[in-house]
């Protein structure tokens, strides 16, 4: 399967020609940050990187979904789809704004705005530390749980950008077999995600695709499974 890749000028010209949006100031900012902190980051693969195969790619879905529904799209969701995982990545954000006295966090605020920083919180997942009170083997379950509450009640901008997200991790790792991510994606997938696209708003454009991206991964594991009991 072809993994999804855009360079930055493949990105530039989509917000440029596309969004009709000028890639300066506030946007230009979001890809800055977005290069700084995950630059050195590669996908399951060990090969691929972050930014080429997920960062550019999922905001290029996310301009394009509100084209297609004739949404409104500024600045404020480009740059959100751009920083959408820069909280995830903890440990790195915490070495590179060490010198930073006032935190990562104030210093996202001053950057890019409540607004944006709304956006990025809310799809960050929680930490597994947060659920100590639960039996380890239940923990990941309860956090998930969570976050489908939390994503049910979220504006329509986090609900576009992470099925955006969500499609394009199911995409990719469809190309790493036997990766265990494969197996919690499709959980995923059948107890939230295919149904979260046809709750109102619905978004068929991303159910179609979720729907593709889910069948691959069934075909992917099922494959696997008869290698294993061939063997």
């Amino acid at each position: 399967m072809e993994i999804q890749s855009s360079s930055k000028d493949d990105l530039i010209d989509v917000i440029e020609n596309e969004a009709k949006i000028k890639v300066e100031g506030f946007i230009e900012s979001a890809i800055e940050e977005a290069q700084e902190v995950h630059s050195a980051v590669k996908r399951e693969d060990g090969i691929s990187t972050f930014l080429e195969t997920h960062i550019f790619p999922v905001t290029i879905d996310v301009i394009r979904h509100y084209r297609s529904a004739n949404k409104l799209l500024t600045m404020l969701q480009i740059a959100s789809s751009l920083l959408h995982d820069v909280m995830e990545d903890n440990e790195r954000i915490l070495d590179l704004y060490a010198s930073k006295s006032y935190g990562f966090d104030a210093y996202f605020r001053h950057r890019f705005g409540e607004y944006v920083y709304d956006v990025v919180t809310t799809l960050k997942v929680k930490s597994l530390d947060d659920y100590k009170d639960f039996d380890e083997k239940i923990r990941e379950t309860e956090r998930f749980k969570d976050y489908c509450t939390h994503l049910l009640k979220s504006d329509y901008d986090v609900k576009v950008i992470k099925l955006a997200d969500r499609i394009n991790n199911m995409t990719f790792i469809a190309n790493v077999p036997g990766h265990e991510k494969i197996t919690r994606y499709l959980r995923e997938a059948e107890d939230f995600y295919l149904a979260f696209t046809t709750i109102s708003p619905r978004m068929d454009d991303f159910y179609a695709r979720l729907r593709k991206a889910y069948d691959d991964l069934r075909r992917i594991s099922s494959k696997s499974e008869e290698i294993v009991v061939n063997f």
